[in-house]
C-alpha cells in the first residue's frame, strides 16, 4: 500500500499553488489526502460507539439503545445510496456482517418494549427475515438475502454464522465493536471461539458432542465435518475432552432458545 505524502513533499508543493486560486489549492490537496480518509469506504464508527456502549455480555441493553435512535438512524442512512461492490472482499464481508446486525437492531426497536422474541415480528405468512425493509444501495433487501445471497453466498466463511445476531439467546452475541476490514479475519476467529468454548453452547455429555442447533441447519456450510470444525476451535477442557473421546463423537443438538437477547 502506498504511503501518505510527507510533510516535507506538500510543503516543496507550496510554491507553485500558492500562484493558484484557493479552491483550486483546496481541490489538489483533497485529491493527495482523499484515499487515506476513510480507508473503508463507509465510516462503521457511529455503530462501533453503540455496541461499546449498549452491548452488555451476550445480551443488548435494548432500553439504552432505545434511546439512541437517532444515532442508529444516522449510521444506517449513508447505506441507503452506497455502491458496496467497489468495496474489498474484506472491507464488503465487514460491511455486510455490520449492515445485517445494525439492521436487526432497527427492527427489534420498531416494536421494543413489547417484544419478548424477534419472531413475533413476522406476519402469518412470512418470517422476520423475510421482511423487506433493509435499504441499502438504492435497494430493499431482507435479512434472509443479506445471509444466505450475499454472505454464504459471495464469501462462503462459516466464521460468519457466528459474527451476525439474530437478537435471541442461543444466537451468538453480538461484538461490543463493530466489524472492520484489517481486524476481520481476528474478529471472526474471535467470535467463532468464544462462541464454540461456552458450555452452554458446545459441551460434552459422556462420549456424546452436544452443540447449537446452528450446527444442523447450515451443516453444509462446515462441510459436514462438525466435529472437526468445533475441536478445530476447541480450546481448555472442551479441548481436553476431544482428546479423550477422539475426533468422531456422536452429535446431537441442542434446542434455540428465540426469546429476545435482553441482558
Amino acid at each position: 500500500m502506498m504511503s501518505p505524502p510527507s510533510f516535507k513533499i506538500c510543503l516543496g508543493l507550496w510554491g507553485p499553488l500558492k500562484k493558484l486560486r484557493a479552491p483550486l489549492i483546496l481541490g489538489l490537496l483533497l485529491g493527495i489526502f482523499a484515499p487515506y480518509a476513510g480507508a473503508e469506504g463507509f465510516d462503521h464508527a457511529p455503530l462501533n460507539a453503540l455496541l461499546a456502549a449498549h452491548v452488555k455480555g451476550d445480551g443488548v441493553d435494548y432500553e439504552g439503545l432505545a434511546s439512541h435512535r437517532a444515532e442508529l438512524d444516522a449510521y444506517l442512512e449513508p447505506a441507503r445510496h452506497f455502491n458496496p461492490e467497489s468495496l474489498s472482499r474484506n472491507e464488503s464481508m465487514a460491511f455486510w456482517i455490520n449492515m445485517y446486525n445494525a439492521w436487526t437492531l432497527k427492527l427489534i426497536l420498531t416494536q421494543y418494549p413489547d417484544i419478548d422474541s424477534i419472531k413475533e415480528l413476522g406476519s402469518l405468512f412470512s418470517s422476520p427475515w423475510k421482511k423487506r425493509f433493509v435499504k441499502i444501495g438504492g435497494k430493499i433487501l431482507t435479512l434472509d438475502e443479506i445471509e444466505n445471497d450475499i454472505l454464504r453466498a459471495r464469501f462462503k466463511d462459516p466464521r460468519i454464522h457466528f459474527a451476525i445476531n439474530c437478537a435471541s439467546r442461543s444466537c451468538p452475541p453480538l461484538r461490543p465493536e463493530a466489524y472492520q476490514a484489517q481486524r476481520l479475519d481476528a474478529q471472526l476467529d474471535g467470535a467463532t471461539q468464544a462462541f464454540i468454548n461456552k458450555e452452554s453452547n458446545t459441551r460434552f455429555m459422556g462420549n456424546r458432542l452436544v452443540v447449537s442447533s446452528i450446527f444442523k441447519w447450515y451443516r453444509a456450510d462446515f462441510d459436514h465435518e462438525i466435529a472437526a470444525y468445533i475441536k478445530k476451535y476447541a480450546r481448555g477442557s472442551l479441548k481436553e475432552k476431544f482428546e479423550i473421546v477422539g475426533d468422531s463423537p456422536t452429535i446431537s443438538f441442542m434446542p434455540y432458545d428465540w426469546s429476545l437477547n435482553t441482558p
